[in-house]
Formats: C-alpha cells, structure tokens, sequence
C-alpha cells in the first residue's frame, strides 16, 4: 500500500510511517502542494486568505408585505 500511495497521492511533502520533519511555521519555504516558495506559508496569518473569494450578502429586513414585481411576473408566466 505504500508504493502506491507515494505513485498516486500528489503532495508537496508526504510522511509514510515516520515523523514529519520538524520544519518549522514561517521559518521554512514550503506552503503546500505546488506551493513552494516565500509566499504565504502554512499556520501564518494570511495562509487561508489566499484560498477565499470574496461574496457579499444582503437582506433586505425592511420590506413588508408581497413583491408587487414578483406577483406580475408569476401572473404573466401562466398566460
């Protein structure tokens, strides 16, 4: 199962049945997977920005009552 597991999984750094290395967070160039380099590094405090997108959300919470707009468009799609 090891054999194939080091043929198969694509990863930066791979551990099969010993310690990991003892690299250490924002000392060493290794981010992850294809991700080498002086960037963000893995534990630092802006790793997990560089894998979000941004969305806004909003509720209208003032509205009150029936969508006139919402009603007319029901309305016209049955004729």
């Amino acid at each position: 199962h090891l054999q194939k597991a080091r043929m198969e999984l694509m990863a930066g750094n791979i551990y099969l049945n010993r310690n990991i290395t003892g690299a250490m967070v924002e000392r060493h160039p290794f981010g992850g997977f294809k991700m080498s380099g002086m960037g963000s590094k893995t534990g630092g405090p802006d790793y997990l920005l560089q894998f979000l997108v941004p969305v806004n959300v909003t509720e209208n919470t003032m509205r009150r009552g029936f969508a006139p707009a919402a009603i007319s468009e029901d309305e016209e799609e049955e004729d």
